[in-house]
């Protein structure tokens, strides 16, 4: 385990193949101590040996952002034994889809406590350290069903539609504490094997899209870079990212 570091500390809690993964990589190599947090811990491995290579630190820890004990304990070891948390980003997912018929209460309360109940754990403990310190970055990650609800998405919409809630309530309290709080709106397919797959489903070859038609998990890491290093005179509270072709 990475002790008491000198580098400025960003956490990822629902550092996932994709988006999580790029924004590790992103912040590894602009200086940056790396500490991720997933379910699956066993996935870890790889990319924490790619951000090393590449002269960047990171570890990883097993973290279900369901649990408010895990929240808690695992800010706390944080915060004590690695250093204090310059931004930390909420990243998990819970992008189901399911006709209102077949919703059933364990999908629709699972979803919501992925998106919303870990958020507000998330967002709560981040905060309490922050604070003290007056400066920090706190970012939510939302999808298009933060702001539109679809066909078949009653949970996932429900579910982001709380999570951007929490993020506009927890800007404006924390904003006037030196705490930047953000919810980037991802409104488009993200290019990862789940969204190809569905793409597939639909009767189209995802190679065949044009380019760009589908969203680099690279080009958001890289607006989650660019917000946290706004002058506190110019903080952007809502984002929303698509590419240039998406209709909207």
């Amino acid at each position: 385990m990475v002790q008491n570091t000198s580098k400025r500390l960003c956490l990822i809690v629902g550092a996932g193949d994709y988006i999580g993964a790029a924004i590790a990589r992103r912040f590894a190599s602009g200086g940056y101590h790396v500490v991720m947090g997933r379910r699956r811990m066993e996935r870890f491995e790889a990319l924490i040996g790619e951000i090393e290579a590449d002269g960047g630190s990171a570890q990883g820890f097993q973290w279900d952002s369901r649990k408010e004990e895990t929240a808690i304990e695992m800010f706390a070891m944080v915060e004590r034994d690695i250093g204090p948390i310059d931004i930390c980003v909420f990243n998990v997912g819970g992008n189901v889809r399911f006709p209102i018929l077949e919703t059933t209460e364990r999908v629709f309360r699972k979803v919501w406590e992925m998106c919303a109940w870990g958020g507000f754990l998330t967002g709560r403990e981040a905060a309490k350290y922050m604070v003290q310190r007056g400066k920090g970055s706190i970012f939510f990650t939302g999808a298009t069903a933060s702001v539109r609800g679809g066909s078949g998405y009653a949970a996932f919409a429900s579910g982001k539609f709380a999570l951007r809630g929490l993020a506009q309530s927890m800007a404006r309290e924390l904003g006037p504490k030196g705490i930047h709080v953000a919810h980037l709106i991802v409104d488009a397919g993200v290019d990862t094997e789940f969204v190809r797959e569905r793409i597939r489903q639909s009767g189209t070859d995802p190679d065949a899209l044009p380019p760009d038609t589908l969203m680099n998990p690279a080009s958001i890491a890289e607006v989650y870079w660019q917000l946290h290093h706004q002058p506190r005179d110019g903080w952007t509270h809502e984002l929303d990212i698509r590419p240039f072709g998406e209709k909207w």
